[in-house]
């Protein structure tokens, strides 16, 4: 798996979690325990934080990314997934919130500020 500090901050992940080898998780991100994370899907938390619960599956080729800080977008947006979430192959997460037992279908994007 591919984790990388980005601005001295390190991915935290449990150790029950489930990370590809060709995964990339890079930044302010935290994984959950009994959580995965599957081929090519890339968690950018460079310029936001990005926390996936326990017991959620993101799968194939997801993109989980936040938005910075900014005078139009004070803040910025993290990215809040919550527990036991199913999210499908190809989603992008774009600086939203995913309450507790969910599933984001196949394709699906949902962007910022949801």
């Amino acid at each position: 798996m591919a984790i990388r500090t980005y601005n001295g901050i390190t991915p935290r992940i449990d150790a029950s979690a489930f990370v590809d080898d060709t995964a990339l998780v890079v930044g302010n991100v935290s994984i959950g325990a009994d959580s995965s994370i599957w081929p090519f899907a890339v968690a950018r938390g460079d310029v936001n934080q990005i926390h996936i619960g326990h017991r959620t599956n993101i799968q194939d080729h997801c993109v989980l990314h936040v938005t910075h800080d900014s005078g139009y977008n004070p803040g910025g947006h993290a990215l809040h997934i919550g527990d036991e979430i199913t999210v499908g192959h190809r989603v992008i997460l774009h600086g939203c919130t995913i309450e507790d037992r969910c599933l984001i279908g196949m394709g699906a994007i949902v962007m910022d500020g949801a």
